[in-house]
Protein backbone atom coordinates (compact mmCIF):
# COMPACT_ATOMS: atom_id res chain seq x y z
CA UNK A 1 0.00 0.00 0.00
CA UNK A 2 1.29 3.47 -0.90
CA UNK A 3 2.24 5.94 1.82
CA UNK A 4 -0.66 8.18 0.73
CA UNK A 5 -3.19 5.37 0.95
CA UNK A 6 -1.87 4.27 4.33
CA UNK A 7 -2.34 7.80 5.66
CA UNK A 8 -5.86 7.95 4.25
CA UNK A 9 -6.69 4.57 5.82
CA UNK A 10 -5.40 5.64 9.22
CA UNK A 11 -7.25 8.97 9.10
CA UNK A 12 -10.59 7.34 8.33
CA UNK A 13 -10.06 4.45 10.73
CA UNK A 14 -9.60 6.99 13.51
CA UNK A 15 -12.17 9.61 12.52
CA UNK A 16 -15.10 7.47 11.31
CA UNK A 17 -16.51 6.50 14.75
CA UNK A 18 -16.73 10.17 15.74
CA UNK A 19 -18.37 11.13 12.43
CA UNK A 20 -20.96 8.39 12.84
CA UNK A 21 -21.78 9.57 16.36
CA UNK A 22 -22.17 13.18 15.25
CA UNK A 23 -23.47 12.96 11.68
CA UNK A 24 -24.56 9.44 10.85
CA UNK A 25 -23.97 7.17 7.88
CA UNK A 26 -23.55 9.73 5.06
CA UNK A 27 -19.94 10.88 4.95
CA UNK A 28 -20.27 13.70 2.42
CA UNK A 29 -21.57 17.24 1.96
CA UNK A 30 -25.22 18.18 2.22
CA UNK A 31 -27.29 19.90 -0.47
CA UNK A 32 -29.12 23.07 0.66
CA UNK A 33 -30.84 24.07 -2.59
CA UNK A 34 -29.08 25.47 -5.64
CA UNK A 35 -28.45 28.78 -3.84
CA UNK A 36 -27.55 27.20 -0.49
CA UNK A 37 -30.39 29.00 1.29
CA UNK A 38 -32.88 26.18 1.86
CA UNK A 39 -33.25 25.58 5.58
CA UNK A 40 -33.23 21.88 6.42
CA UNK A 41 -31.72 19.40 8.82
CA UNK A 42 -28.15 18.55 7.93
CA UNK A 43 -28.71 14.81 7.70
CA UNK A 44 -31.65 15.51 5.36
CA UNK A 45 -29.31 17.70 3.31
CA UNK A 46 -26.89 14.79 2.96
CA UNK A 47 -29.72 12.52 1.76
CA UNK A 48 -30.83 15.25 -0.64
CA UNK A 49 -27.33 15.44 -2.10
CA UNK A 50 -27.71 11.84 -3.28
CA UNK A 51 -31.18 12.24 -4.78
CA UNK A 52 -30.32 15.59 -6.39
CA UNK A 53 -27.22 14.35 -8.18
CA UNK A 54 -29.12 11.29 -9.41
CA UNK A 55 -31.77 13.61 -10.84
CA UNK A 56 -29.13 15.87 -12.38
CA UNK A 57 -27.51 12.83 -13.96
CA UNK A 58 -30.86 11.51 -15.22
CA UNK A 59 -30.16 8.04 -13.86
CA UNK A 60 -33.33 5.96 -13.94
CA UNK A 61 -32.07 2.38 -13.78
CA UNK A 62 -28.95 0.55 -12.65
CA UNK A 63 -28.75 -3.13 -11.84
CA UNK A 64 -25.03 -3.30 -11.02
CA UNK A 65 -23.36 -0.33 -9.31
CA UNK A 66 -19.86 0.58 -8.17
CA UNK A 67 -19.59 2.94 -5.18
CA UNK A 68 -15.95 4.01 -5.48
CA UNK A 69 -15.06 5.36 -2.05
CA UNK A 70 -18.12 4.13 -0.19
CA UNK A 71 -17.38 5.20 3.38
CA UNK A 72 -19.79 3.20 5.56
CA UNK A 73 -22.11 2.53 2.63
CA UNK A 74 -24.69 5.27 3.09
CA UNK A 75 -24.98 5.96 -0.65
CA UNK A 76 -24.68 2.28 -1.55
CA UNK A 77 -27.77 1.41 0.50
CA UNK A 78 -29.84 4.19 -1.03
CA UNK A 79 -28.73 3.23 -4.54
CA UNK A 80 -29.45 -0.45 -3.93
CA UNK A 81 -32.97 0.33 -2.71
CA UNK A 82 -33.80 3.08 -5.22
CA UNK A 83 -32.91 1.02 -8.28
CA UNK A 84 -33.61 -2.44 -6.81
CA UNK A 85 -30.05 -3.19 -7.88
CA UNK A 86 -28.90 -6.79 -8.03
CA UNK A 87 -25.44 -5.87 -6.76
CA UNK A 88 -23.62 -2.84 -5.39
CA UNK A 89 -19.87 -3.07 -4.90
CA UNK A 90 -18.52 -0.57 -2.37
CA UNK A 91 -14.80 0.15 -1.97
CA UNK A 92 -13.00 1.80 0.93
CA UNK A 93 -9.42 1.87 2.18
CA UNK A 94 -10.60 1.77 5.80
CA UNK A 95 -11.23 -1.58 7.55
CA UNK A 96 -13.17 0.32 10.23
CA UNK A 97 -15.49 1.79 7.61
CA UNK A 98 -15.90 -1.58 5.91
CA UNK A 99 -16.89 -3.29 9.15
CA UNK A 100 -19.41 -0.59 10.04
CA UNK A 101 -20.80 -0.68 6.47
CA UNK A 102 -21.40 -4.42 6.73
CA UNK A 103 -23.22 -3.92 10.05
CA UNK A 104 -25.47 -1.24 8.53
CA UNK A 105 -26.12 -3.43 5.48
CA UNK A 106 -27.21 -6.32 7.68
CA UNK A 107 -29.51 -4.04 9.68
CA UNK A 108 -31.07 -2.85 6.40
CA UNK A 109 -31.46 -6.41 5.10
CA UNK A 110 -29.14 -5.64 2.20
CA UNK A 111 -26.15 -7.82 3.05
CA UNK A 112 -26.83 -10.11 0.06
CA UNK A 113 -26.96 -7.23 -2.44
CA UNK A 114 -24.11 -4.98 -1.24
CA UNK A 115 -20.53 -6.20 -1.30
CA UNK A 116 -18.05 -4.10 0.71
CA UNK A 117 -14.34 -4.45 -0.02
CA UNK A 118 -11.22 -2.94 1.55
CA UNK A 119 -9.52 -2.16 -1.75
CA UNK A 120 -7.76 0.61 -3.67
CA UNK A 121 -10.15 1.49 -6.50
CA UNK A 122 -7.26 1.71 -8.96
CA UNK A 123 -6.67 -2.04 -8.53
CA UNK A 124 -10.04 -2.95 -10.05
CA UNK A 125 -9.82 -5.10 -13.19
CA UNK A 126 -12.39 -4.41 -15.93
CA UNK A 127 -12.42 -8.01 -17.14
CA UNK A 128 -13.13 -9.52 -13.73
CA UNK A 129 -14.74 -6.73 -11.67
CA UNK A 130 -16.87 -5.06 -14.35
CA UNK A 131 -19.06 -4.21 -16.03
CA UNK A 132 -21.21 -1.72 -14.10
CA UNK A 133 -24.32 0.20 -15.13
CA UNK A 134 -23.47 3.09 -12.80
CA UNK A 135 -20.24 4.24 -11.21
CA UNK A 136 -20.83 6.50 -8.21
CA UNK A 137 -17.86 8.53 -6.95
CA UNK A 138 -18.94 10.79 -4.09
CA UNK A 139 -16.07 12.88 -2.65
CA UNK A 140 -13.36 10.31 -3.23
CA UNK A 141 -11.60 11.33 -6.47
CA UNK A 142 -9.77 14.12 -4.64
CA UNK A 143 -7.81 11.41 -2.80
CA UNK A 144 -6.52 9.84 -6.04
CA UNK A 145 -3.07 10.94 -7.21
CA UNK A 146 -3.47 9.81 -10.84
CA UNK A 147 -6.85 11.28 -11.74
CA UNK A 148 -6.56 10.67 -15.52
CA UNK A 149 -5.87 7.00 -14.75
CA UNK A 150 -8.99 6.94 -12.57
CA UNK A 151 -11.22 8.34 -15.33
CA UNK A 152 -9.78 5.85 -17.82
CA UNK A 153 -10.45 2.97 -15.44
CA UNK A 154 -14.00 4.13 -14.75
CA UNK A 155 -14.67 4.17 -18.50
CA UNK A 156 -13.34 0.64 -18.92
CA UNK A 157 -15.42 -0.62 -15.97
CA UNK A 158 -18.73 0.60 -17.42
CA UNK A 159 -20.92 -1.42 -19.72
CA UNK A 160 -21.97 0.28 -23.00
CA UNK A 161 -24.49 2.97 -22.11
CA UNK A 162 -23.31 3.01 -18.50
CA UNK A 163 -23.14 6.26 -16.55
CA UNK A 164 -20.52 7.92 -14.32
CA UNK A 165 -21.60 10.36 -11.60
CA UNK A 166 -18.74 12.05 -9.77
CA UNK A 167 -18.64 14.74 -7.08
CA UNK A 168 -15.33 16.01 -5.79
CA UNK A 169 -13.48 18.84 -4.07
CA UNK A 170 -11.80 21.02 -6.70
CA UNK A 171 -9.83 24.19 -6.90
CA UNK A 172 -11.28 26.99 -9.01
CA UNK A 173 -10.58 26.99 -12.76
CA UNK A 174 -6.97 28.16 -13.28
CA UNK A 175 -7.82 31.16 -15.47
CA UNK A 176 -6.42 33.41 -14.14
CA UNK A 177 -3.64 31.33 -12.61
CA UNK A 178 -3.93 30.50 -8.91
CA UNK A 179 -2.14 32.95 -6.64
CA UNK A 180 0.59 31.90 -4.23
CA UNK A 181 -1.79 32.48 -1.31
CA UNK A 182 -4.35 30.16 -2.92
CA UNK A 183 -1.73 27.47 -3.48
CA UNK A 184 -0.70 27.87 0.17
CA UNK A 185 -4.22 27.23 1.45
CA UNK A 186 -4.60 24.16 -0.78
CA UNK A 187 -1.22 22.88 0.41
CA UNK A 188 -2.31 23.15 4.05
CA UNK A 189 -5.44 21.13 3.32
CA UNK A 190 -3.48 18.55 1.34
CA UNK A 191 -1.17 18.02 4.29
CA UNK A 192 -3.95 17.81 6.88
CA UNK A 193 -6.42 15.72 4.84
CA UNK A 194 -3.84 13.55 3.01
CA UNK A 195 -4.67 14.81 -0.47
CA UNK A 196 -2.53 14.66 -3.61
CA UNK A 197 -2.43 17.78 -5.85
CA UNK A 198 -5.83 19.35 -6.47
CA UNK A 199 -7.48 19.81 -9.88
CA UNK A 200 -10.26 21.94 -11.34
CA UNK A 201 -13.53 20.42 -12.53
CA UNK A 202 -12.53 21.55 -16.03
CA UNK A 203 -9.52 19.22 -15.75
CA UNK A 204 -11.78 16.32 -14.76
CA UNK A 205 -14.01 17.07 -17.75
CA UNK A 206 -11.08 16.95 -20.15
CA UNK A 207 -9.80 13.71 -18.63
CA UNK A 208 -13.29 12.22 -18.99
CA UNK A 209 -13.45 13.22 -22.67
CA UNK A 210 -9.95 11.85 -23.23
CA UNK A 211 -11.03 8.56 -21.65
CA UNK A 212 -13.90 8.28 -24.15
CA UNK A 213 -16.90 9.52 -22.18
CA UNK A 214 -19.73 11.09 -24.17
CA UNK A 215 -22.15 13.80 -23.06
CA UNK A 216 -19.73 15.04 -20.40
CA UNK A 217 -21.32 17.75 -18.26
CA UNK A 218 -20.02 19.54 -15.18
CA UNK A 219 -21.36 22.04 -12.69
CA UNK A 220 -20.18 23.96 -9.64
CA UNK A 221 -22.39 23.24 -6.62
CA UNK A 222 -20.32 25.28 -4.17
CA UNK A 223 -23.21 27.55 -3.21
CA UNK A 224 -25.46 24.54 -2.70
CA UNK A 225 -23.11 23.02 -0.09
CA UNK A 226 -21.91 26.27 1.51
CA UNK A 227 -23.76 25.82 4.86
CA UNK A 228 -22.19 22.41 5.40
CA UNK A 229 -18.77 23.31 6.80
CA UNK A 230 -20.19 25.84 9.23
CA UNK A 231 -22.50 23.14 10.57
CA UNK A 232 -19.66 20.65 10.90
CA UNK A 233 -17.49 23.19 12.72
CA UNK A 234 -20.31 24.00 15.15
CA UNK A 235 -20.82 20.31 15.87
CA UNK A 236 -17.08 19.86 16.47
CA UNK A 237 -17.12 22.72 18.99
CA UNK A 238 -19.95 21.14 20.99
CA UNK A 239 -19.14 19.26 24.18
CA UNK A 240 -19.89 15.96 22.46
CA UNK A 241 -17.71 16.92 19.50
CA UNK A 242 -14.76 18.12 21.55
CA UNK A 243 -14.73 15.07 23.80
CA UNK A 244 -15.01 12.82 20.75
CA UNK A 245 -12.10 14.58 19.03
CA UNK A 246 -9.89 14.01 22.04
CA UNK A 247 -10.78 10.31 22.07
CA UNK A 248 -10.23 9.99 18.31
CA UNK A 249 -6.61 11.09 18.51
CA UNK A 250 -4.16 13.52 16.97
CA UNK A 251 -4.94 12.75 13.33
CA UNK A 252 -8.62 13.55 13.75
CA UNK A 253 -7.79 16.69 15.72
CA UNK A 254 -5.62 17.83 12.80
CA UNK A 255 -8.51 17.13 10.46
CA UNK A 256 -10.83 19.21 12.63
CA UNK A 257 -8.30 22.06 12.56
CA UNK A 258 -8.36 21.86 8.74
CA UNK A 259 -12.10 22.56 8.63
CA UNK A 260 -11.47 26.29 9.02
CA UNK A 261 -9.29 26.19 5.90
CA UNK A 262 -12.05 24.39 3.99
CA UNK A 263 -14.59 26.97 5.07
CA UNK A 264 -12.26 29.80 4.09
CA UNK A 265 -11.50 28.14 0.75
CA UNK A 266 -15.18 27.94 -0.17
CA UNK A 267 -15.84 31.47 1.06
CA UNK A 268 -12.96 32.90 -1.00
CA UNK A 269 -13.84 30.90 -4.11
CA UNK A 270 -10.58 28.94 -4.06
CA UNK A 271 -12.33 25.62 -3.45
CA UNK A 272 -15.32 24.42 -5.43
CA UNK A 273 -17.66 21.45 -5.11
CA UNK A 274 -17.60 20.07 -8.63
CA UNK A 275 -19.95 17.51 -10.13
CA UNK A 276 -19.49 15.60 -13.38
CA UNK A 277 -21.49 13.16 -15.45
CA UNK A 278 -20.54 11.17 -18.51
CA UNK A 279 -21.74 8.14 -20.43
CA UNK A 280 -20.03 5.26 -22.22
CA UNK A 281 -21.03 4.87 -25.86
CA UNK A 282 -23.90 2.42 -26.43
CA UNK A 283 -22.06 0.95 -29.42
CA UNK A 284 -18.70 0.24 -27.79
Amino acid sequence: MSHLNQNIRTFYDQSTPLWLDMWGEHMHHGYYGSDGKTVKGHRQAQFDMITTILGWGRVTTAMRILDAGCGVGGSARILAQRFEAQEVVGLTLSPVQAERAKQYNTQAGLEDRIQIRVQDMLTLQPDTDGPFDLIWSMESAEHIASKPELLNLFYQLLRPGGKLLLATWCHRPPNPALKSSEHALLHKLSRLYHLPPWAAITHYAQWAVDAGFQGVQTDDWSRAVQPFWGAVIRSALSWQGMSGLVRAGWGTLRGAWAMRYMQAGFRRGIIQFGVLQGEKSHTE
